[in-house]
Order: C-alpha cells, then sequence, then structure tokens
C-alpha cells in the first residue's frame, strides 16, 4: 500500500484540514470509538459521550470557538479525510504547568481500513507543526506499549520514552479476603509524611505533573491542611502497611474525584509487595460504598504483581514520550 507525501513545512495535504469544532466533533468521536474502543475505560468512554454532546450543543460550540486553547477536549486538531469521511484525526490539548505551556497530542486515529499510508504519520506531524506556531516546544504523547508501529513512528519524529505506567481497575467488594500476612495495615500515622512524600515524589515525578490533576501535597498532615481539606468538603483516606518495629513498607491514598479511579500507592525499594497487595485489598473493601470500582495509575515495576494479586485488572499500558526535535 502506497505511502503519502507530505508537502514542505507551511504547505498542507489536500487530505489534511483543522478540526472543525462547528461539524467534526461527533464524527471523530465515533472513529476514536471504532480504534480504542476495546481499551475504553470509563473515563474513556465518558468523554467520547460528551464529545457527540458537545457537537451537537450550539452554546457550548459558540463557546469552544473562543476556548479552544484552554480546555482539556479536543477543540484543536487535525483530521485526513477521504471520499468526504473522517477516516483519521488527531488532537492538541492545552496545559499549563508553572507558567510554562504544554501541548498533549492525543487520539491519534485511523480508520482500519485506511492504515498503513502513512496518514498517522502525517497528522503527528502537523500537530508538532502547530504547537511550534504557537510557541510551544514542550510537547508530549501517550502510546500504548503493545503497538511498536506507533512507537516506532514516534521515535522518528523525535520522541523519547520518558515513563510507562499501567492503569489498573478492580471491582470495590467488602467481603475480599484480606491477605494473610505479618504486615499491618494502619491509618498514615503523620510521622510517616517524609518517607510517603519521598516515594510518592519518585512515582509520580514532578516531569509528569502537569497531567495529573491531584497535588502531592493535599495529603501532607497538619491542622491547615486538615481544615482546608474540611473546608472543600474532600474526604481524603489514607493507610500505611507496616511490619513490627514501626517499619513503614507502603501507603495508599484515595483522593475522591467523582470518578473513584483516585487511589495513590507508595513504596519504597525495599519494600515488600505483599505490603501494596494488602494495601489495595484493604482499599477495595472499604470503598465498597462509595463507587463500584477503583482504579490505580502505576508505574511498571516489580509489583505489577502484588497489584494484580489484589484483584485489579491491567487496563492499558501507556508509554510517555516527549518531543527531543
Amino acid at each position: 500500500m502506497s505511502s503519502i507525501t507530505i508537502p514542505a513545512r507551511g504547505e498542507s495535504h489536500p487530505n489534511l484540514r483543522p478540526l472543525s469544532i462547528l461539524r467534526d466533533l461527533p464524527a471523530v468521536a465515533d472513529l476514536i470509538e471504532l480504534c480504542f474502543s476495546s481499551t475504553m475505560d470509563t473515563d474513556g468512554r465518558r468523554y467520547v459521550q460528551d464529545m457527540r454532546r458537545a457537537g451537537n450543543d450550539n452554546s457550548f460550540v459558540r463557546w469552544a470557538n473562543r476556548a479552544a486553547e484552554t480546555t482539556s477536549l479536543p477543540l484543536t486538531g487535525y483530521i485526513w479525510e477521504e471520499g468526504g469521511y473522517i477516516v483519521g484525526n488527531t488532537s492538541l490539548v492545552p496545559f499549563r504547568h508553572n507558567k510554562e505551556r504544554i501541548y498533549l497530542i492525543a487520539n491519534v486515529a485511523v480508520h482500519p481500513a485506511h492504515r498503513r499510508k502513512g496518514i498517522a504519520r502525517a497528522l503527528t506531524e502537523r500537530a508538532m507543526q502547530h504547537a511550534r506556531e504557537k510557541k510551544v516546544n514542550n510537547i508530549w504523547l501517550h502510546v500504548r506499549d503493545d503497538n511498536p508501529g506507533a512507537i516506532e513512528l514516534y521515535a522518528k519524529l523525535g520522541f523519547v520514552e520518558r515513563a510507562r505506567r499501567t492503569s489498573w481497575q478492580a471491582a470495590t467488594d467488602l467481603y475480599a479476603q484480606p491477605l494473610e500476612t505479618d504486615i499491618a495495615i494502619t491509618g498514615r500515622h503523620p510521622s510517616y509524611w517524609q518517607t510517603q512524600l519521598n516515594w510518592l515524589s519518585r512515582l509520580y515525578p514532578s516531569a509528569l505533573s502537569w497531567h495529573r490533576d491531584w497535588n502531592i501535597n493535599s495529603l501532607r498532615p497538619g491542622f491547615w491542611n486538615w481544615f482546608y481539606l474540611m473546608f472543600v468538603d474532600i474526604n481524603i483516606r489514607q493507610w500505611a502497611a507496616v511490619r513490627a518495629g514501626n517499619d513503614l513498607q507502603a501507603t495508599l491514598s484515595w483522593i475522591p474525584s467523582g470518578r473513584g479511579e483516585s487511589l495513590f500507592a507508595a513504596a519504597g525499594a525495599r519494600s515488600a509487595p505483599e505490603a501494596l497487595t494488602a494495601l489495595l485489598i484493604q482499599a477495595r473493601r472499604e470503598i465498597h460504598q462509595q463507587y463500584p470500582h477503583i482504579a490505580l495509575e502505576f508505574p511498571v515495576s516489580r509489583f505489577d504483581g502484588a497489584i494484580a494479586a489484589a484483584g485489579f485488572k491491567p487496563l492499558r499500558t501507556l508509554i510517555w514520550m516527549q518531543a527531543t526535535s
């Protein structure tokens, strides 16, 4: 199958054009669902539904024309048309972190009948060009670890791997069997904070913090933080896994966000994997009244087996890649 030759910078292929929020969102939602439905989690399905709803909402469309650079919905991007049908898409999602503007290239999707033509490459290159036209050089994307063709493409375009993280999900269950172990599960004591902070900073690094909607400091002990959380009505739960002699092995935090997918685990290089298993089972038991499912995003590591042993299933593993050229 022949590939596509993209004209020189500043020109465009006749099949490639900017996304039109006035007419394209429903068709783009259909394409994303077609390409990714087998791996979508609850947030992904909600995202597609929001796109369809937004595309049919005139008041939203009027607002979106003014807000394309400040919202996480895919209001900026490029599509590829063949015969009047959208068969390719890429979205540009803006972020701002520490006064720096960042773009995430997302939803790179090509209809199965039109793959291996160079469409994904053309769309990605145009998205990168768009970011640089906006004077944004910090450009990221995510790609599944089981998509070697896409990984190779992005590497050729100058992206390098910065992290590899798995999304896990489990059903909550009051009757989940506790782990038989000498590790005790307790509330997170304030004296554990510095160790917990060190672990969290390594597992949820600042280089990726632009993408998360929570702040590590919300887990900090102390009256003023407690008072603030009470004022904004956020009921954070925290547990610790401890061996005899006050030997902290791991911590787990739950920050309610309306989705339930809000677990944040912390463990060290010498922590026992079973400590994380015990903590996750405890969370499944305690949160059953709030949510039917809970989820955890965690780096690929020696703890993968421990997470699975707690009844969590891997949804996907994403490679975080950053543009370097």
